[in-house]
C-alpha cells in the first residue's frame, strides 16, 4: 500500500464524495472503528452544511447519517475555534435532529437514538485526551446500579437503559492527537490530521479511502474547486488569527491603560491624605480633579 498517497481532507470528503451511495463503506469504516460495532449506512439526510457554496459553513461541516439501526448520526468537522458554547450547540444539534424527524403522530417510543460526533481541528477545553465520550446514564443514588426498564416495541418487550434513549456524544481532538497508533480509530485519526494514511494499516475501509480519497484521481474541475476551497479556508484561518492576535494586543494595551491609571490614583490618594491640595495633586499625577475624586 502506498502510504504517501495525497488525500482529499476529509472535510471536502463529506462536503461532497462521502454523500454519494458508491461511498458509504469509508464512512462506515470510520464508525465501526469509533462505535466499536459494524455499521451500515443506509442514507444521507439533509443537514445544515448541504450546500455547494464554498463560502458559506466554511469552517464547519456536517453531514446526517441513518444507519441500518435507524440512529441518526451526526458527524461535524470544525476547523477553527469561533464560539465558547461549542457543547451547548451540539446539544441543541442533536435535540433539532430528534424534533426534526419525529412525525406528530408518533408515539414517544418512536423517538431514534442520535449520536453526535466532532471531529476537531482545534483544542476544546482542558485535557490530556483526544477523545472525549458522554452520555447520559441513570444510577440509584444509593446503589449507584442503573436504572433498567421493559417496554413493548413492534409486539416484542425489551429491556432498555438510559443510554439506549438518550444521545451520545464523542469529541475527537485532532490536533492533540500523537500520531501513536494503538487501535483502528487512531489509524482514521491520522488520516483526518495528515490527509494520508498511516503505515501498516489494518481498519476496516482504510484501503477503499486511500482509492477513492486520492487527489490525484479528481477531475479537473473537481481539483479546482477543491483548491479554491483549500485557499478559502487558509484564509480564512489566517482572518481569525489576526483578528485574535488584534484582540490580545489590544487587551494588553488596554490593560497597561488600566494599571497605570490604577497606579495613578494611588498616589494622588496618598498625596490628597498628606494634605495636598487636589490641583497640585492634579498637576503631578497628570490626572484631572474629576478623576482624583470620582
Amino acid at each position: 500500500m502506498n502510504t504517501k498517497t495525497q488525500l482529499i481532507r476529509f472535510d471536502w470528503a463529506i462536503k461532497s464524495l462521502l454523500r454519494d451511495k458508491a461511498n458509504f463503506d469509508i464512512l462506515e469504516g470510520f464508525l465501526s472503528a469509533l462505535l466499536r460495532q459494524d455499521i451500515s449506512v443506509i442514507k444521507i439526510l439533509e443537514s445544515e452544511s448541504n450546500v455547494p457554496d464554498i463560502d458559506l459553513k466554511l469552517n464547519r461541516v456536517d453531514i446526517l447519517i441513518q444507519d441500518e439501526q435507524q440512529q441518526y448520526i451526526i458527524i461535524e468537522l470544525q476547523s477553527c475555534h469561533q464560539m465558547t458554547d461549542y457543547l451547548e450547540r451540539i446539544l441543541f444539534g442533536t435535540s433539532k435532529v430528534i424534533v426534526n424527524n419525529m412525525k406528530t403522530d408518533e408515539y414517544y417510543n418512536e423517538v431514534s437514538k442520535v449520536i453526535s460526533i466532532s471531529i476537531l481541528y482545534f483544542d476544546l477545553g482542558q485535557g490530556e485526551d483526544y477523545v472525549f465520550y458522554g452520555k447520559t446514564e441513570s444510577k440509584g443514588l444509593h446503589d449507584k446500579q442503573p436504572l433498567v426498564y421493559q417496554r413493548r416495541k413492534d409486539k416484542k418487550l425489551e429491556k432498555l437503559k438510559s443510554q439506549d434513549i438518550f444521545p451520545e456524544y464523542y469529541l475527537i481532538n485532532v490536533e492533540r492527537f500523537s500520531d501513536e497508533m494503538k487501535t483502528e480509530l487512531d489509524e482514521w485519526i491520522y488520516l483526518f490530521k495528515h490527509a494520508t494514511l498511516p503505515p501498516n494499516c489494518h481498519a476496516k475501509n482504510l484501503e477503499k479511502a486511500e482509492q477513492k480519497l486520492d487527489v490525484l484521481k479528481m477531475k479537473p474541475e473537481e481539483r479546482h474547486l477543491y483548491d479554491m476551497y483549500l485557499l478559502a479556508m487558509v484564509n480564512e484561518q489566517d482572518k481569525i488569527k489576526t483578528a485574535l492576535n488584534t484582540g490580545l494586543q489590544k487587551g494588553r494595551q488596554e490593560g497597561q491603560q488600566e494599571g497605570k491609571l490604577k497606579a495613578k490614583l494611588a498616589i494622588a490618594k496618598k498625596l490628597l491624605e498628606s494634605g495636598m491640595k487636589i490641583e497640585k495633586v492634579a498637576t503631578m499625577t497628570g490626572l484631572n480633579p474629576s478623576e482624583i475624586t470620582g
